[in-house]
């Protein structure tokens, strides 16, 4: 079933990218087109219209998006602190089940799924609300090139820099605000190979905004002001909260 979800999702990214320079109307046919592209470039279009300019427009679609997979957010926050409380019951079976064998890793991946059932532990969970915005993302990036050779897009610029052409401070404005994203994010320094995503995916975030355009590079900028929002009202201030109640309740 993967192999298949895979495979229709790589016709639709390149049946995109056969048109990528082309300009987009209502009336150019491809799944491609008509459930991603199209709707993306009606919805900028039409939040244009509303805010008075493109950049206002795709600001607007970002936090849409954003109250869309809300649910998502907070369902994978939730899995996070319940793979968090874990870890020493995680680490009290590889102990267990330290045997290499067949059987014996057979019977701890069974424990395991048992142990994260319970508790409403899911790691795939934490994946959803990236999976969900990679086809938003290659379908904004599409809209916004597609749109900039239509003539009856003028894209325009924010804070003069215009949206079609990629900008260097905003590329890194966008690398520094996914840092603090996972600074203010649950803490990653107890898993060093996790750790180290604090450095590399900013990175990586700052090189691709380099080489897109910037009305890709301020949809990710929004977007991750949300997600620092929103990680220091659960994380600093309403996790907080329970953590400092539940040790209250030790105390007395």
């Amino acid at each position: 079933m993967k192999k298949y979800i895979l495979f229709l999702g790589s016709v639709l990214i390149l049946a995109g990218c056969s048109e990528f320079n082309q300009p987009i109307s209502s009336e150019h046919e491809g799944i491609w087109n008509r459930i991603i592209v199209w709707p993306i470039v009606s919805m900028i279009q039409f939040s244009a219209e509303f805010t008075g300019s493109y950049a206002g427009g795709i600001i607007f679609v970002t936090v849409l998006v954003r109250i869309c997979i809300l649910p998502l957010t907070l369902k994978q926050i939730k899995s996070s602190r319940a793979m968090q409380s874990l870890q020493p019951q995680l680490q009290a079976l590889q102990k267990t089940y330290s045997s290499k064998d067949a059987e014996t890793q057979h019977q701890y991946q069974q424990e395991m799924m048992r142990l994260m059932q319970s508790k409403g532990a899911n790691p795939i969970a934490g994946c959803l609300p990236v999976l969900i915005q990679m086809p938003i993302l290659i379908g904004l990036y599409h809209a916004i090139s597609r749109m900039n050779v239509t003539p009856m897009y003028e894209l325009g610029s924010i804070f003069n820099v215009p949206l079609a052409t990629s900008s260097i401070i905003f590329a890194m404005i966008a690398g520094g605000m996914q840092y603090f994203v996972l600074k203010t994010g649950p803490t990653l320094n107890t898993n060093p190979q996790m750790s180290i995503l604090h450095y590399i995916l900013p990175v990586m975030i700052m090189i691709f905004g380099f080489m897109a355009p910037t009305a890709i590079t301020l949809y990710w900028i929004v977007s991750s002001f949300i997600s620092i929002l929103q990680n220091i009202y659960l994380y600093k201030i309403l996790y907080r909260k329970d953590e400092d109640m539940a040790l209250i309740k030790e105390n007395k």
